[in-house]
């Protein structure tokens, strides 16, 4: 969310990078919100001074048992009571303003590409090259269902459509990426790990940008409490409403934790098998830093999560998203592909992106430099390092066998008490 001040001094490039995103904004009514939210601000401000005179003005009074006194007091309580009627209509008027407003999204990267939809992001590296089959290789959840160990016909009488049991081997094979991952991003990248809560306020989500404007994307108990989307809003909240000091970012969060979407919008896309779940599991990357090191700490992101396809030896590319691609809350977005042999193409496994001071804003997380009283927003980041669910699908469909059996990489198989295969 950006400061009303900040948008004025630079409404070029704020109106341009929502042009290229493809958003309209309705600008006379953002001027009228904040417009009449000032009004009442000023009026407050007038009515306050007045009976602060007219305070002054009692405490002159030596007769404080006569006619003087009452018509003064009661001057004093006229005006208490218009403060409070106009206290009420500042509080609605700013809270629709910050809503108008929190529905904005982030401002555009300058080197981000212009286009409409994914089919304008632009490719910036290819890493490995697709295994050639000597046999028509089948979908993750052909050879899953086939060797009893992925089953969706009992998820869907337990829990409904996209849901999956996983059993055996790959069950186990879940729990070996998430010990991988966890273990490489903490030993060689120098991410703190952290077990955060899966239920969170909706202040939480409002701080990372989930709400106001996606709520139909996540589930929402009975009592208010959301289930994640991500482990970013946990993490990313932890520094909410605080101030740090600047010596100790960045900070460099992972954590391995179910998520929970509702995929409002997804209707008809990958319906068959583990692409697109209402749960899944993923290892989540979280830096924050200061601005001067923003840009240092996100390539520091990408590589951590891309060494986890380099050390699984799963081909893949990596994806600049355009502008009209580009996440809500982002200022730009790199996304990782990886190689799925049955359909032929790249299939998104991590999405990293850099949010500037948008996140931090809402959150009113600062940082502060050792001996001066200035604080600044703190800069945020996160990328998936790497999605669980996605990371068992391309290994079924690239390591798979003739026979329908899955040899699994190399790096896996100490967590896998040294098996070699799935079978």
């Amino acid at each position: 969310m950006y400061d009303i001040g900040w948008i004025k001094d630079n409404f070029d490039i704020f109106k341009d990078s929502l042009s290229k995103r493809g958003e309209e904004v309705d600008f006379d009514k953002l001027w009228s919100l904040d417009e009449r939210r000032r009004k009442f601000i000023l009026e407050l401000q007038s009515l306050q001074q007045e009976r602060n005179e007219q305070s002054k003005a009692i405490g002159r009074i030596k007769d404080k048992s006569g006619k003087e006194f009452e018509n003064a007091k009661k001057k004093v309580q006229d005006i208490n009571d218009k403060i409070d009627a106009i206290k009420e209509n500042e509080k609605k008027a700013d809270e629709d303003f910050v809503d108008f407003l929190s529905r904005i999204p982030n401002v555009l990267s300058s080197d981000i590409p212009i286009g409409k939809d994914e089919s304008h992001n632009v490719v910036i590296a290819t890493h490995g090259v697709p295994r050639a089959f000597d046999f028509e290789p089948k979908s993750h959840f052909e050879i899953g269902e086939k060797l009893g160990l992925m089953d969706f016909e009992q998820a869907v009488k337990i829990s409904g459509s996209r849901f999956v049991n996983l059993k055996g081997g790959l069950s186990r094979l879940e729990r070996a990426l998430a010990n991988f991952m966890l273990d490489l991003h903490t030993t060689e990248f120098g991410f703190q790990e952290v077990s955060p809560s899966l239920l969170v306020k909706s202040e939480a989500m409002y701080g990372t940008g989930q709400l106001p404007k996606f709520a139909d994307g996540s589930f929402q108990t009975k009592e208010g409490l959301w289930l994640i989307p991500t482990a970013e809003v946990s993490v990313t909240n932890m520094l909410a409403d605080k101030i740090t000091d600047e010596e100790d970012l960045p900070m460099r969060y992972t954590a391995y934790t179910p998520c929970f979407r509702s995929e409002a919008g997804s209707a008809g896309k990958d319906t068959r098998g583990m692409v697109r779940l209402h749960q899944f599991s993923k290892v989540e990357l979280v830096t924050i830093t200061s601005q001067s090191d923003s840009d240092q700490e996100y390539k520091h992101l990408m590589k951590a999560a891309e060494e986890v396809l380099i050390k699984l030896e799963l081909p893949y590319r990596k994806t600049l998203l355009c502008s009209g691609d580009t996440g809500f809350s982002a200022q730009k977005t790199h996304d990782l592909e990886v190689w799925l042999p049955s359909q032929n193409c790249y299939r998104e496994i991590s999405s990293c992106s850099i949010f500037g001071d948008f996140q931090s804003r809402r959150m009113k997380a600062r940082y502060r430099k050792k001996g001066e009283k200035e604080t600044k927003f703190l800069h945020t980041m996160n990328g998936s390092g790497l999605a669980v669910g996605r990371t068992i699908v391309a290994i079924i469909e690239n390591y798979q066998n003739k026979n329908g059996s899955i040899t699994l990489p190399e790096v896996l198989r100490q967590y896998m008490g040294g098996a070699t295969v799935i079978s």
